[in-house]
């Protein structure tokens, strides 16, 4: 009888974001669909079969209809914005990671969160991977959060923090920042894929098995992403990203997701010397004086999250002897506002092709959903025929490729917000009963009667 043939060995290749295992290099992976993220892991024997053994489970499967669907308990920190983005409250046991760019007011925040606990006589524990103990409590001295009981530590090592954790017992964990602790049972440097997926799922393990809430920091790549991981995102409870301007004192925390509350929430803060400062109402950051009406400007109502927002749309046209003409875009999608001129363009006889076109929003705030393209569309064609638009209309509506202008979600709240800024003359799509109701200037369908 010939004896058996060995299983061929064949390297392995992983990707570094999702996990996906090939048997060979591909550029892109099957999976994630991201480039330049296969690498090779080891080696896979091909050919053998293993086989999950079942174990006795320790709890009983039972009938949904028998839990009792208790909602998890919100527990405010005091900072009202901040709660806000949280759904109202940390919750025992939450991961929670916070990413954002260099110097956008990560560390400021947090530093804030830890005081407003640790001021309720509750321990907190403060590990900066990244700055010494003396640089964290400088800022914690310039912002007022000096408290008792914050425990600061120095630490890169995942060991060492769970030590801390043991002897401190906090009640709020905050790793400042996941990618730049390592732990030495992985061979990788720190920031690796592995080893942010071991430190990750560490935090998260812990924090569900002692009821304590982790705050993790998490760095990100020039595109914005969290950098590491995909996994990474998935692990953690809610994933908060913090937007904003160097040039602008603005600060937007957003959720991108939230287990325990609604997703897409906005809060709002002011960067100041003495650290971020809450803006419960920041109406007045998006807008300028408007007592006269400007050329080429056009308010609309942005919803972020459950909140509606009054953004100003600036627009300039000036002519150009460049055989191309620029396209400069702030705040708003470059893309966008490219179909919108070809809009103009064509449906509306707008000579635009041979012009220099500019378009930004005020006070640092980015838009990017549609209901902003009438006010776009309305404030270029007020810069080309230099004819202001009225200093109290507000504007929304979505603007297809065809000249249809289109309903847009939430308009009763639109206008409301609008009413209680002072705007009188909200304008949008004739569709609906609702524009009727909350007396809204009713446009024809299209552009092209226009």
């Amino acid at each position: 009888m010939p004896p058996k043939s060995k299983a061929r060995v064949k390297s392995a290749y992983t990707c570094t974001e999702c996990g996906y295992e090939a048997v060979k290099w591909v550029g892109r992976c099957p999976e994630c669909q991201t480039w330049g993220t296969i690498e090779e892991r080891g080696a896979t024997t091909k050919g053998v079969h293993f086989q999950a053994t079942a174990s006795k489970p320790s709890t009983k499967a039972r009938p949904i209809t028998e839990a009792t669907g208790t909602d998890a308990q919100h527990l405010p920190v005091g900072i009202g914005e901040f709660d806000r983005v949280l759904g109202g409250g940390i919750v025992p046991g939450a991961a929670i990671l916070l990413s954002g760019e260099p110097g956008v007011g990560k560390s400021t925040l947090l530093i804030e969160v830890a005081s407003r606990v640790a001021a309720t006589g509750a321990k907190v524990l403060y590990i900066s991977a990244e700055e010494s103990v003396n640089q964290v409590r400088m800022r914690a001295s310039r912002t007022g959060a000096l408290q008792p009981t914050l425990y600061l530590a120095n630490e890169t090592d995942l060991g060492t923090v769970l030590g801390h954790i043991d002897e401190v017992e906090p009640a709020l964990l905050i790793l400042d920042s996941v990618q730049t602790v390592s732990s030495s049972e992985v061979d990788a440097l720190a920031g690796q894929p592995s080893q942010v997926r071991t430190v990750a799922s560490t935090m998260v393990r812990v924090a569900k098995e002692r009821d304590l809430p982790t705050i993790l920091v998490g760095h990100v790549t020039k595109d914005g992403n969290v950098a590491g991981p995909r996994l990474l995102e998935h692990l953690v409870d809610v994933v908060a990203h913090i937007e904003g301007d160097r040039q602008t004192a603005l600060r937007l925390v957003r959720t991108l997701k939230n287990r325990f509350g609604p997703t897409d929430e906005v809060g709002c803060f002011e960067m100041e010397g003495d650290g971020m400062n809450e803006v419960p109402d920041p109406s007045a950051l998006f807008i300028s004086e408007r007592d006269n009406p400007a050329i080429g400007s056009c308010v609309t109502m942005s919803l972020e999250g459950r909140r509606a927002l009054p953004v100003e749309i600036q627009a300039l046209v000036v002519p150009t002897t460049a055989p191309n003409p620029r396209r400069v875009v702030n705040g708003v999608d470059g893309n966008r506002v490219a179909m919108i001129l070809a809009v103009l363009e064509r449906r509306t006889s707008v000579p635009l092709a041979k012009l220099d076109v500019f378009v930004s929003t005020s006070g640092g705030v980015r838009v990017t959903e549609p209901a902003a393209d009438l006010a776009i569309a309305m404030a270029i064609t007020s810069a080309h025929r230099e004819r202001p638009i009225k200093a109290k209309a507000v504007v929304f509506g979505e603007v297809s490729l065809v000249g249809e202008i289109r309903g847009v979600t939430s308009e009763r709240h639109r206008v409301a917000e609008a009413a209680r800024l002072g705007f009188t003359e909200p304008i949008g799509p004739s569709a609906g009963t609702v524009r009727e109701a909350q007396g809204l200037a009713l446009l024809p369908k299209d552009l092209r009667g226009k």
